[in-house]
């Protein structure tokens, strides 16, 4: 039997005054009405829009949709006309399909085991209890933003790959211009360009003086300049903006939530299951595409080749049929299985070291700041737009008792 179809007509681009960790009032409508929906495109372009968690994680896992970055062509919020969109670089192997994909990622798998990333949690440790001390003797108020949530992740992805520590601010400065959402064409280029022509003489540099990273690990594979390069870009990108926006964001989630931050206070046990609630609760990776390669039958409808089918993660995340009371902050939560990482063969490659990273600031921050609450109205906290990449905050002011 087939599921009613509701159309989504346009995109929405702002969510509820009030509730800044909830998607979009629009897209949870539309997922009222059904897993599915139809989205015409600006270009008039007739895809399809997924919001329910079976039918996206059955997106995720099935090779007759392309992650191909070529055939995207169709921007949910703008006309781009008939522009041609050139395939992913080399080495950006998120945006391509087997056989291309498993020739990037295969040599990185092994340098992202849990084994591997759990070793790194004495490292983590020590860099957010430098950012700890900092942050006690400067005291309070301070924006988290820079003094905690970005810095943590930049230094520990520069230094997996090898990236000098002085040279991280420029990766932060350019990687919120590529992912915040606010940045105009010429500065997006500008970013890109800059973070293209600084990998372009670190890949030689390592091949003449190979250090201890993953980076100089690779070096050893038939992967040329150019795909090396590609393949940090994309990790720097991944590992630093991501994680960066769920320290904040999770933190500001906690503080608005009293009462789940005072259990999770008293019972350190629970950070685990706090990671994962808050991965699935806020969801800051919102949404990506894939395009059908064939005709194709999901939830009751035939996908079209060549139709574009945007994949809702937040929604997906709050699915009732999967999450009871979605919408709920639940850090002791039994149903996991959140698809924040995503499925398939493109699942998160660094989701072992993002998990690390949370559970160590976290239960850090926390503990050593008994009081640490907002410094401003939670109103007057500042958002990513809903155009942005990754949602987040772009300052989240605290203050304590000194």
């Amino acid at each position: 039997m087939n599921e009613s179809l509701h159309t989504l007509t346009t995109m929405p681009t702002v969510r509820q005054s009030g509730c800044p960790f909830d998607p979009p009032k629009e897209l949870i409508e539309a997922r009222e009405h059904g897993p599915i929906s139809r989205f015409p495109f600006p270009d008039g372009h007739q895809g399809w829009l997924v919001t329910g968690y079976d039918l996206l994680r059955s997106v995720l896992a099935d090779s007759r949709f392309s992650s191909r970055r070529e055939l995207m062509g169709h921007h949910p919020l703008i006309d781009y006309g008939d522009i041609e969109v050139p395939p992913a670089p080399p080495g950006e192997f998120l945006l391509m399909d087997e056989p291309q994909h498993s020739r990037y990622r295969k040599p990185l798998v092994g340098k992202f085991t849990v084994r591997r990333m759990r070793l790194l949690t004495e490292r983590v440790e020590q860099i957010t209890a430098d950012h700890l001390d900092a942050m006690e003797q400067a005291g309070p108020p301070t924006d988290l933003v820079t003094a905690f949530a970005k810095p943590i992740p930049a230094i520990v992805i520069c230094e997996l790959l090898g990236v000098p520590n002085e040279d991280r601010g420029f990766f932060q400065e350019n990687v919120d211009k590529l992912l915040g959402g606010e940045t105009n064409d010429e500065d997006l280029m500008a970013a890109y360009t800059a973070i293209q022509n600084y990998l372009a003489e670190l890949v030689p540099a390592k091949r003449a003086n190979p250090t201890d990273d993953v980076l100089s690990d690779l070096l050893d594979s038939d992967l040329t300049d150019e795909e090396l390069k590609g393949i940090s870009l994309l990790l720097l990108a991944a590992g630093l903006d991501t994680t960066a926006n769920m320290l904040a964001l999770g933190t500001f989630a906690l503080l608005r939530n009293p009462a789940q931050l005072a259990a999770l206070r008293a019972d350190p046990a629970l950070t685990d299951k706090a990671v994962e609630e808050l991965l699935r609760y806020l969801s800051v990776a919102k949404q990506f595409q894939r395009v059908a390669l064939e005709d194709v039958e999901l939830g009751g409808h035939t996908i079209e080749a060549g139709a574009t089918v945007i994949l809702s993660y937040h929604t997906a995340n709050r699915d009732p049929e999967r999450f009871p009371d979605p919408h709920v902050l639940d850090l002791r939560r039994q149903d996991g299985g959140h698809l924040a990482f995503g499925h398939g063969i493109h699942q998160c490659l660094g989701q072992q070291l993002a998990r690390v990273e949370m559970r160590v600031a976290f239960a850090a921050l926390i503990n050593r700041f008994p009081t640490l609450r907002l410094a401003v109205p939670a109103e007057e906290v500042a958002l990513r737009p809903e155009t942005a990449d990754i949602y987040g905050v772009k300052s989240l002011p605290v203050t304590w008792d000194a």
